[in-house]
């Protein structure tokens, strides 16, 4: 569910008067993230590393609350549910949008990912949960990209994430990723939060 909120009310009031007019008013961080632990589970258990990727996102996310808020349509909007997006490949050939509600139990992230990118993918028609604060990711796991920067459109205000192909060096394998957000929604120190929290969620995924 979400709700119209007053910035002024908020923490983000500044930001709001600031931000939401602004040409251009996405920021793009890069970091290196150690996924070794992440393969190592894909391996053992089955389960796809995008899953778990974006399973770590979400707990990350799940613990900052300027995840909770967007702007939207000149409005700052609270929501109470967080979901995560990846992109499908669908039966004819094109992508589809898929978003995935977070949830803190990983077995029932995995059962709803895996239940939601499969009727997409076949149905090509995308699954949208428009009462979430939705992050988007891309994953071009096929390709070697040092990073990427997202388009801002205007119309979505979503933060984003995107990675290619992960590398591995001596022990470790490592992904770099580039996560472009609304300096609106979040500004630097939260997007930097999010990111060590998404490594230590990586690291301590049992």
């Amino acid at each position: 569910m979400k709700v119209e909120i007053n910035p002024e009310e908020t923490s983000r009031a500044y930001a709001f008067e600031m931000w939401m007019k602004a040409p251009n008013p996405m920021v793009t961080f890069f970091k290196t993230l150690d996924v070794s632990r992440l393969v190592k589970i894909s391996r053992r258990t089955g389960m796809k590393f995008n899953m778990l990727m974006c399973y770590c996102i979400g707990k990350a996310a799940s613990g900052i609350p300027e995840f909770y808020l967007l702007p939207v349509d000149n409005k700052l909007m609270k929501y109470d549910e967080i979901a995560v997006n990846t992109i499908v490949a669908n039966s004819k050939g094109g992508v589809s949008s898929c978003d995935i509600p977070y949830s803190d139990d990983l077995l029932l992230f995995n059962q709803q990912y895996l239940q939601h990118t499969k009727q997409v993918a076949e149905s090509c028609t995308n699954h949208d949960l428009t009462g979430s604060m939705v992050i988007g990711t891309s994953a071009l796991a096929q390709y070697e990209i040092d990073g990427a920067v997202g388009m801002y459109s205007g119309i979505f205000n979503n933060p984003f994430m995107i990675w290619g192909r992960y590398k591995r060096r001596l022990l470790k394998t490592m992904l770099t990723v580039s996560f472009q957000f609304h300096h609106t929604q979040m500004d630097g120190a939260h997007a930097a939060k999010f990111l060590d929290a998404v490594q230590k969620e990586i690291k301590a995924l049992g």
